[in-house]
């Protein structure tokens, strides 16, 4: 509140140093320069027409402009003031007659010379027209320029406030997608191995403390980040056979950067939903690897169709759509995605490289 009246107060004292400037420069400083002195009829012309500058600049920018212009009445704005301007030059020329100005100013110019009435010089006239248009058109230009910043201030208040919108809504998506697939990993421990069900347990407890002290943050530490990978990956170790060979590199430390919490994991969760079958061979790469400028993570898995009938083909892809609308969100021309499912391996290849610092 303070700072909106502090600005407020500064665009008050601009306009009136602008306007004092302007009636000091066209209006006093500009006749003196001649070097005669005029008359107390000329000083009062000077005025009229500077009050009435500014009255039709404010009567302009504070109402007509908003009422009209800014309503698509374009018609009824060049109207007011197309008759706005003939009025100041009808009232100028009125005045001069009713004073007597062009004999006065004759006698202020020329004392010594009889005064002999003469037509009127409109040139002066069509000058004080333009320069009445022109203190129009400034505060159509001023108003304007306000109505696009105002307007852009609310579009990107909107937009931050849909993007957030959508993110918290991704993310709801997100975790309990992953949990729901953790808690049925356990549940088949369950009835093979109680030890093993227990200590899986334990690591998704971690997980979920993780999950809701991190998630409700912008950004979390890339350390984090990976620990809980690792978390997973040892949750997930526990329910693979023999079947399949698992390959994971890790980065055993990283440095302290910043990272959208859980953007990974829907990725690597991807190779366990998909590349394992109890049945055949399978095979999962998972690199992640850190350099200065960038994180780079690959992953490969056999490819496996999931069972319509189960949980994971049913949710099938939710994650990792959710996880590139995420990183479209977040980091819009920071990112590049490739991914490779058509190959003679029958491999679901991805590879992603985030720019963070």
């Amino acid at each position: 509140m303070e700072s909106s009246g502090l600005k407020k107060n500064i665009t008050i004292l601009i306009h009136i140093l602008a306007w004092l400037v302007i009636g000091l420069v066209l209006f006093v400083l500009s006749p003196l320069s001649a070097g005669v002195e005029r008359p107390i009829e000329f000083w009062i012309k000077q005025g009229i027409m500077f009050s009435f500058l500014i009255g039709i600049f404010y009567f302009n920018y504070i109402y007509l402009i908003q009422h009209t212009l800014f309503k698509n009445r374009t018609s009824v704005f060049l109207i007011v003031n197309l008759l706005a301007g003939l009025a100041y030059v009808g009232l100028l020329i009125l005045y001069d007659d009713f004073v007597g100005m062009q004999e006065i100013m004759h006698r202020t110019f020329r004392p010594d010379v009889p005064y002999t009435p003469r037509p009127r010089n409109y040139y002066w006239d069509i000058s004080h027209l333009l320069v009445f248009y022109m203190s129009v058109g400034i505060s159509t230009s001023i108003a304007t320029v306000q109505k696009w910043q105002e307007d852009e201030k609310i579009r990107l208040k909107l937009e931050k406030e849909k993007t957030n919108s959508e993110l918290s809504y991704l993310k709801a998506q997100i975790n309990p997608h992953f949990f729901f697939n953790t808690l049925n990993n356990i549940y088949s421990l369950t009835n093979i191995d109680v030890e093993k069900a227990k200590a899986a347990l334990l690591k998704l407890s971690r997980m979920m403390r993780y999950v809701l002290y991190e998630t409700e943050k912008n950004q979390t530490l890339l350390s984090k980040e990976v620990d809980f990978i690792q978390d997973f990956l040892e949750l997930m170790k526990m329910r693979l056979t023999h079947k399949v060979k698992l390959e994971i590199y890790l980065p055993d430390k990283v440095s302290d950067v910043e990272i959208a919490p859980m953007l990974l994991l829907p990725i690597i969760e991807n190779c366990f939903k998909h590349g394992v079958s109890s049945q055949q061979e399978s095979h999962i790469l998972i690199r992640l690897e850190k350099t200065p400028q960038e994180l780079h993570l690959e992953t490969k898995n056999t490819i496996f169709k999931s069972s319509e009938n189960t949980p994971e083909g049913k949710a099938s892809g939710i994650g990792l759509i959710n996880t590139m609308r995420r990183l479209d969100l977040l980091y819009p021309g920071k990112y590049s995605l490739t991914i490779d499912k058509l190959n003679p391996e029958n491999e679901y290849r991805l590879h992603l490289t985030l720019k963070i610092k």
